[in-house]
């Protein structure tokens, strides 16, 4: 099973790579393959609303004028995502807005191609306007029908420099946390009857996790 995570930051070895690294690195000690995207300065625009997307149900946007296209299929491809992105103005950033409209668009468009996987948000701040970022990350997931993992406390860091998330104990406990809960719930939907479920399009609320 497989973990793509999204760094919607342009800043590619910045506080939101940190952040989403230490969450991945709990994943691959849980035994789960995992990839690191740089989502953040990649030539990304918004949706149009041409409803393409819904008439030709192929799994792709008709755009082919920038690159996503092929971030779409590897969230399509993945069992599990994770969004990071910066707080800018009290929300995410212009390649993660464009990701989660046109992703989250083909997705509903093709029969639900996101419906239950796991999806987890991860947020570095530096002062203001993370919970709104960490809910816009997570409305994308509850709407396309996916699973999301808890933790001890919301997925938010404060940090602006490089590096500075690492000084915040209390925000970067929570990334290790959240990659355990999401490895929890991954395993459990690896089992020989959840798969079958799925292809008959049968969902259900996961037990609570001991």
């Amino acid at each position: 099973m497989k973990v793509v995570a999204f760094n919607g930051s342009p800043r590619v070895n910045g506080n939101t790579a940190q952040s989403l690294t230490i969450v991945l690195e709990e994943l691959q000690q849980a035994g789960l393959a995992t990839e690191l995207v740089q989502l953040g300065g990649r030539r990304v625009f918004g949706c149009l609303a041409c409803q393409k997307c819904r008439e030709l149900k192929n799994n792709r946007c008709i755009r082919t004028d920038d690159e996503m296209n092929e971030l779409i299929a590897k969230a399509f491809a993945a069992d599990g995502i994770i969004i990071g992105s910066p707080v800018y103005f009290s929300n995410v950033t212009t390649e993660v807005k464009a990701f989660i409209d046109r992703c989250g668009y083909v997705a509903k468009a093709n029969g639900g191609a996101l419906k239950g996987k796991t999806g987890a948000a991860v947020v570095a701040v530096r002062r203001a306007g993370a919970t709104f970022t960490y809910s816009a990350i997570n409305f994308f997931f509850g709407i396309n029908e996916m699973i999301i993992p808890g933790s001890s406390y919301w997925n938010m860091t404060l940090a602006r420099n490089p590096g500075e998330v690492m000084h915040d104990e209390e925000g970067i406990r929570t990334f290790p946390t959240v990659g355990r809960n999401m490895a929890r719930l991954l395993q459990r939907s690896n089992q020989a009857w959840y798969p079958i479920l799925r292809s008959l399009k049968i969902y259900f609320l996961e037990p609570t996790l001991q």
